[in-house]
């Protein structure tokens, strides 16, 4: 690692393509260096590469479109950061083969956390490019778990409350339409799960300490659920919103919906307009219109 700068962007890109798996030059350029020329990205990538940090898969069907991943050695640099300590990508995230197949969803999840990036730069809020976990892994008991594509991490700003803003988690659905709507209306029963899950503790003695929902060691509050619709025209869309509206009738679900935000909107909404604004849908109100981060109640 003769030729890298370790205090600057270099180490930020191999961090953000350790994180976040996979992404194109255009989206490496946008999250790291809007500011400077496109080429400045595209050699400080180059640099990576040579230093054996980063690799790249080229996909001819999409006009040889360069997609770049770490490679093992990369991952195994940058998982020993402090920034991503606990964040260890899966094998697969290296592998040239298994990143061509899981490309198309891994690209989408990309494009959608730099939305969020983006407009939070255009409105002052903190949003930081390793503020977007993708696949974080919440245990559910028995070997379940609940991994949502990503987890959002934003703080808004607040000029009226001095405060210094609002600190706001969201988990992250993205659809691509690939599995029909009453399996994507099922992964909103699982969150419900996650809600109200209380884990055993093997070999606990029986204390007058009350046990309390996993959720609750990592977050004050249960993180808004936010699902992200694309792969479909506006009669798939709509059939998808319908599916997670009829799935909002489970009792088991009364808390959860209680609690948390839980929204819906089109990638084209939010590519056209910014996630900021009202394009958001609640799925117990499909009708209405609603920004993402509007107060929980």
């Amino acid at each position: 690692m003769t030729d890298v700068d370790a205090g600057g962007r270099d180490r930020l890109a191999l961090a953000v393509l350790t994180q976040y798996r996979m992404a194109t030059s255009e989206q490496m350029h946008l999250i790291l260096s809007p500011d400077v020329r496109t080429e400045q990205t595209r050699r400080r990538l180059m640099k990576l590469r040579a230093e054996g940090l980063i690799d790249r898969v080229t996909l001819p069907q999409a006009g040889r479109l360069r997609v770049w991943h770490p490679t093992q050695y990369g991952a195994q640099v940058a998982s020993e950061w402090p920034e991503l300590r606990g964040r260890r990508p899966p094998k697969t995230a290296t592998d040239p083969t298994a990143v061509r197949l899981a490309v198309g969803h891994a690209l989408t999840v990309t494009k959608t956390g730099l939305q969020f990036l983006q407009d939070a730069r255009k409105r002052g809020d903190l949003c930081q490019p390793l503020d977007w976990l993708p696949e974080v892994y919440h245990p559910l008991g028995a070997g379940e778990a609940v991994i949502p594509d990503a987890l959002l991490y934003y703080r808004s700003r607040d000029t009226d409350s001095g405060t210094g803003g609002s600190m706001m988690r969201a988990f992250v659905e993205v659809d691509r339409a690939t599995m029909g709507p009453e399996r994507l209306a099922a992964k909103l029963g699982n969150y419900g799960r996650l809600h109200r899950y209380v884990p055993t503790p093997i070999g606990r003695r029986l204390t007058l300490e009350p046990l309390q929902e996993e959720w609750r060691r990592r977050y004050h509050l249960f993180p808004r659920l936010l699902f992200v619709l694309d792969g479909t025209g506006p009669a798939g869309i709509d059939t998808r919103v319908r599916a997670l509206h009829a799935a909002t009738a489970d009792p088991a679900l009364t808390a959860l919906l209680h609690d948390v935000p839980v929204l819906v909107a089109p990638l084209v909404d939010i590519l056209q307009h910014g996630p900021s604004a009202p394009v958001w849908r609640p799925v117990q109100d499909p009708d209405r219109r609603v920004r993402w981060t509007d107060p929980r109640r």
